[in-house]
């Protein structure tokens, strides 16, 4: 299993980050400052590292240069509030693998963390995602059902893809507002059933199953 460090000074990022990437099946270590994270980053344990820029004690920046500076290339996707091109650029030209601005969808950090795991020798990730007679060309963003077009919003979509990632599994509602809709959702809201609701229109009822008092599952057939 991957583990993946998370250096982040705010707790409701940190937290939210570490449940998103536990409930896609990795393994997760938080810190708040910049020493701790080129510390545990040194330690050879880890596998990417999502890095704040502006941490306490050391900012990212630091911890970044440090890191590059003495050949560690532990792949580092840097999260933070910094948004203009020169951030970006200076970022990348400092190690960085990738470079995402708050605020952000979950769902887009973790095809991010995907992409930068992914091995030399690993299988190419598939772009057109099947569950059944439902297929989702993740290039063209369209969708089709028995080999007829549907038309999906963007939410539409984003949610079909996380639940066609995760064939025969459970999601819960907190899983779904994290992967589709990001951080600023109220977990309370209704979102996730209108959404749903909405797709199941699209797709055929049957396609997603309601499993009381735990989430939603789409069958892989």
């Amino acid at each position: 299993m991957r583990h993946i460090l998370i250096a982040e000074d705010e707790a409701r990022i940190s937290s939210f980050l570490a449940k998103g990437l536990r409930a896609a099946g990795y393994t997760t270590e938080c810190v708040a400052d910049g020493r701790q994270a080129w510390e545990h980053a040194s330690s050879g344990q880890y596998d990417l590292m999502i890095l704040d820029l502006g941490l306490p004690v050391q900012d990212g920046m630091w911890v970044l240069r440090r890191l590059r500076a003495g050949g560690n290339r532990l792949p580092v996707v840097i999260l933070t509030a910094h948004g203009t091109v020169a951030d970006t650029v200076s970022g990348l030209q400092s190690g960085a693998d990738d470079y995402l601005r708050k605020p952000f969808a979950f769902d887009e950090l973790l095809a991010r963390v995907e992409l930068r795991l992914r091995g030399a020798g690993a299988s190419p990730e598939p772009t057109v995602l099947h569950a059944g007679p439902v297929a989702l060309d993740l290039q063209t963003r369209r969708a089709r059902v028995e080999g007829r077009a549907v038309e999906l919003t963007s939410r539409e979509f984003a949610l079909a893809e996380a639940f066609m990632r995760h064939p025969d599994q459970v999601l819960s509602r907190q899983q779904l507002l994290s992967q589709v809709w990001g951080l600023d959702f109220d977990p309370g809201s209704n979102v996730i059933d209108v959404y749903v609701r909405y797709l199941r229109r699209k797709i055929g009822d049957d396609r997603i199953e309601t499993v009381r008092g735990a989430g939603y599952r789409m069958a892989a057939r």
